[in-house]
C-alpha cells in the first residue's frame, strides 16, 4: 500500500523489523532552546531558583527519557544505548539544550536524542515556571545523525 515503513500492506501501524540488519554504530545529534525572561535566565544561571539546581535537573531528566523513549514513542525500538550526553548553554534570554545518544545497533537513535532534548527542554519549563510562565520552548529538531544504511546526515546552518 505504502512505501511508508510503519506500514503494513492492509496501511495499519507496526513496528519495523530490524532483525535483518547489521548492528553497526550509530549517533544522533538534537537541539533545542528555551527562550525566557532575562530575570529566568539570570535565576538559573545564579542558582537562585527555589526548586534547587535547575541545570543539573534536566541535565538528568534528558538521559532518563533517552532510555525510556520506547516506552513513550510507539513504534521506537528499544535501543541499548552506550552513551547519553545532555549539555545545557544558559543565554541572556534562555538556555540552549544539545543532547547526544549513541548505540551500536541495527536502527538510529534519532528519536532517543530528541527525546532527551525535549524532555530537558520541559524540565527546564517546570524547574523556572515560578519566575516565567510565559517561556517558549522552540527549534527542537535533529542536528546530525551518523552511522547506518542511509549514511550521515547533517541539518543546514
Amino acid at each position: 500500500m505504502s512505501d511508508l515503513t510503519h506500514l503494513d500492506e492492509a496501511g495499519a501501524a507496526r513496528m519495523v523489523d530490524v532483525g535483518h540488519k547489521p548492528a553497526t554504530e550509530r549517533r544522533a545529534v538534537a537541539g533545542g532552546r528555551i527562550a525566557m525572561s532575562r530575570e529566568a535566565a539570570a535565576a538559573i544561571r545564579d542558582g537562585a531558583v527555589a526548586k534547587g539546581d535547575v541545570l543539573a535537573v534536566a541535565r538528568i531528566a534528558g538521559i532518563m527519557a533517552a532510555k525510556r523513549t520506547a516506552d513513550l514513542i510507539p513504534l521506537c525500538h528499544p535501543l541499548p544505548l552506550t552513551s547519553v550526553e545532555v549539555a545545557l548553554t544558559i543565554e541572556d534570554d534562555g538556555v540552549a539544550v544539545t543532547a547526544t545518544a549513541t548505540t551500536t545497533g541495527q536502527t538510529g537513535v534519532e528519536m532517543e536524542a530528541m527525546v532527551a532534548t525535549s524532555t530537558a527542554l520541559l524540565t527546564l519549563y517546570d524547574m523556572a515556571k515560578a519566575i516565567d510562565k510565559g517561556m517558549i520552548i522552540e527549534v527542537v529538531r535533529l542536528l546530525s545523525k551518523t552511522g547506518g544504511k542511509s549514511g550521515d546526515w547533517f541539518a543546514p546552518a
